[in-house]
């Protein structure tokens, strides 16, 4: 069953209505609608080809990248929908729409894959395992040093289900640790 699109009005609401409408109501509302006549699964698939012969790969083919795999179109059959489109719709864009691919339909499973993507979204290093402070955790943790001038700045990584018992304040006195999270889940207790 299609989703109710809502992003033309989103997006385009107030600066082009008419354009807002026809995208959410007739191209999602309708177009996409009917199932009866074509499946999501084979819509994703005419739309992926379409906009990769157009050359098109900016957010609005992303979006349409993962629709598709939503759909039911997987690794194996992207690859081979991406590969003999090529011949058809040129080498160079196969390579930009692979770049993409491979973003979406990540393995999830493999460890080092895992760990390799989360890498990817952040913008500080993983950095080792960290060794030098495990009777601290339980679990593994990576630590990074970001700078070690003035005041150290340190990038610690915990891997899922990983426990710590390191709150250390180093100062006597106006200073102590910032912690600042910048991706993940994390619960404090005292």
């Amino acid at each position: 069953m299609a989703v109710k699109q809502t992003a033309g009005r989103e997006q385009l609401g107030s600066f082009a209505p008419k354009f807002a409408e026809l995208n959410d109501d007739v191209l999602f509302g309708e177009v996409w609608s009917r199932e009866d006549k074509l499946s999501l699964r084979d819509r994703s698939l005419v739309t992926v080809v379409a906009l990769m012969a157009q050359g098109l790969t900016d957010e609005s083919f992303k979006y349409h990248l993962m629709s598709a795999k939503t759909n039911g179109i997987t690794k194996e059959e992207i690859a081979e929908i991406i590969t003999h489109a090529a011949f058809y719709c040129g080498w160079p864009k196969a390579w930009a729409v692979f770049r993409m691919a491979k973003e979406i339909w990540f393995e999830e499973s493999d460890e080092d894959d895992e760990k390799a993507k989360h890498q990817a979204s952040m913008i500080f290093p993983i950095g080792a395992p960290n060794d030098a402070f495990a009777k601290y955790f339980i679990g593994q943790s990576y630590l990074a040093p970001l700078s070690t001038k003035q005041v150290g700045i340190f990038n610690v990584t915990f891997e899922p289900g990983c426990r710590n018992n390191w709150h250390i304040h180093h100062a006597d006195k106006g200073g102590g640790q910032i912690l600042v999270c910048v991706s993940g889940r994390g619960y404090y207790q005292e």
